[in-house]
Order: structure tokens, then C-alpha cells, then sequence
């Protein structure tokens, strides 16, 4: 079975349609309008195995946060409704990755309760013309959104491009194995008999 989500998303600060396909190729389609963050968006698409497309226009005359931090919104919308009743998933999911001189280790659980950690320091306010405090903000959204618990450690890293790129790609990672189908446990995989809160 595919697990597809369609989400739509229109305020006064920003208009989103979106289209998740967790049970994808890694294909990355569409624009937020900034342009490094679709460049973190399309490694999360293809370490994840997802396919993705994005259409936002965003206030970006104000600033970039209203168009990041909306697209984590619907992102993680999309996770909870693609992944259903959660039945038959892993549930946890682990991922430690280099990128050059970062490591990064990143960790889910798919609980149906949301918390974030995250201790990822930057040494710069920006990456070009990307505020580095908005992929906190990105996956807070997303977490909070997608009800769940992840946790994003850097071991250490000097170059913050790197760091960013270390997160993105190590949160698919581990987010595929959360979401991977499990054959020994075909229910939900909790003593509760669900995820959803």
C-alpha cells in the first residue's frame, strides 16, 4: 500500500500545496522560494526514499521564516497522515552520519506525543542568505506537527553548511527506518494498542 499525503495550507503568510509519497524513489519536485532550503529539502527527499513536491509562495519580503517554518507545518502534517494508524511500523528510528568533519546523530520515535531536542550549535546567523536558527525552527514545526519525539544530536562540526546538510540527510535516514514496515510486528507497535496519542 502507498502512503500518500495531500496537504494545503493558505494564510496570510504563506500558501502551500504539498504532496508526500513516503513509499517513493527520493524525487524532489517544486519550490519554497528559498533556495537552500530547497536544497536541504531535496537531500531529505532522496536519503528518505520520499518523493516530495512542494508549491509555496511565501512573505519572503518580510523574511524566510514564515515560508520555513509553514512548509515544516504541512511537511509533518503530511508524515502523520501518510503513516496512518501506524500499524505494522518500526516506530523507532536511528541514524549516526558524517558529513566531512560533522557528525550528526538523529533519533524518532512515531509516538503520537511531540518533543524535540535539539542541540545543534551554529557559530554563524547564516548560511548565504539562510537564517541558520530556522532549521530548528523547520523541524520543530515538522515534530510538532507529525506528533512526535526527535532528537537531533551534533557530535561536533565547523563548517555550519555542512552541519545543516549532516541534519537533513540523517533525519531521513532514520525517519525511513522509523517508518519501514516491520514483518515480525504486524500491529502497532505499542503495549497501549495505539500511536495517536
Amino acid at each position: 500500500m502507498t502512503r500518500i499525503a495531500k496537504i494545503e495550507r493558505d494564510t496570510t503568510e504563506t500558501q502551500i500545496k504539498l504532496e508526500l509519497n513516503l513509499d517513493g524513489s527520493g524525487n524532489f519536485t517544486g519550490s519554497t522560494g528559498v533556495g537552500f532550503f530547497d536544497h536541504m529539502l531535496q537531500l531529505f527527499t532522496r536519503h528518505g526514499c520520499f518523493d516530495l513536491n512542494v508549491d509555496v509562495t511565501g512573505d519572503l519580503h518580510v523574511d524566510q521564516h514564515h515560508t520555513v517554518e509553514d512548509t515544516g507545518i504541512c511537511i509533518g502534517q503530511a508524515i502523520r497522515q501518510a503513516i496512518g494508524d501506524k500499524k505494522g511500523i518500526r516506530r523507532y528510528g536511528h541514524f549516526t552520519l558524517p558529513m566531512e568533519e560533522t557528525l550528526c546523530s538523529t533519533v524518532w520515535d512515531l509516538s503520537g506525543r511531540y518533543f524535540l531536542v535539539f542541540n545543534a550549535p551554529f557559530t554563524t546567523e547564516k548560511i548565504g542568505e539562510f537564517d541558520t536558527e530556522l532549521v530548528e525552527d523547520f523541524w520543530q514545526a515538522l515534530a510538532a506537527n507529525a506528533l512526535c519525539n526527535f532528537h537531533v544530536n551534533i557530535h561536533y562540526g565547523r563548517n555550519n553548511h555542512h552541519i545543516a546538510e549532516a541534519i537533513f540527510k540523517c533525519a531521513a535516514r532514520s525517519l525511513r527506518m522509523a517508518i519501514e514496515h516491520d514483518p515480525r510486528s504486524p500491529g502497532v507497535p505499542s503495549t497501549k494498542g495505539t500511536l495517536n496519542g
